[in-house]
């Protein structure tokens, strides 16, 4: 009994040194001094200095921003005309369809029907 609890005791002794050790950091003249290789466990890279980007010569104003927004004006317009016209069936103008396609079936009040489009009883 007392060798088990020893035999444990030294095991999770040795795990823990072996992962102190495993996971203590280097600092830069070790590095240095084991080659600077690149490892998986510290992979270095190498350092990019800023180079600003050249930039493009604006040689005026464009005009194609300005023709796109007059197509998308002209666009909207016809789809606004096309609403139109299609609110004057009678689905959207008359009141007896009570926004169905067709006009709901007139029921008698004791085969009347709950509506899930329109939540009415007909």
């Amino acid at each position: 009994m007392i060798l088990r609890l020893t035999l444990i005791a030294f095991l999770a002794f040795m795990s823990a040194e072996t992962y102190g050790q495993f996971w203590k950091k280097k600092n830069k003249a070790q590095k240095e001094e084991e080659g600077g290789q690149p490892t998986s466990l510290d992979p270095s890279y190498a350092k990019k200095e800023y180079v600003p980007k050249a930039r493009k010569e604006t040689r005026g104003p464009t005009y194609g921003l300005e023709q796109e927004f007059y197509e998308r004006m002209e666009d909207l317009e016809k789809t606004r005309r096309k609403n139109e016209k299609m609110l004057d069936k009678p689905q959207y103008s008359d009141p007896m369809y009570f926004g169905h396609k067709r006009p709901p079936k007139k029921r008698k009040p004791s085969k009347m029907k709950f509506c899930k489009v329109c939540g009415i009883r007909h």
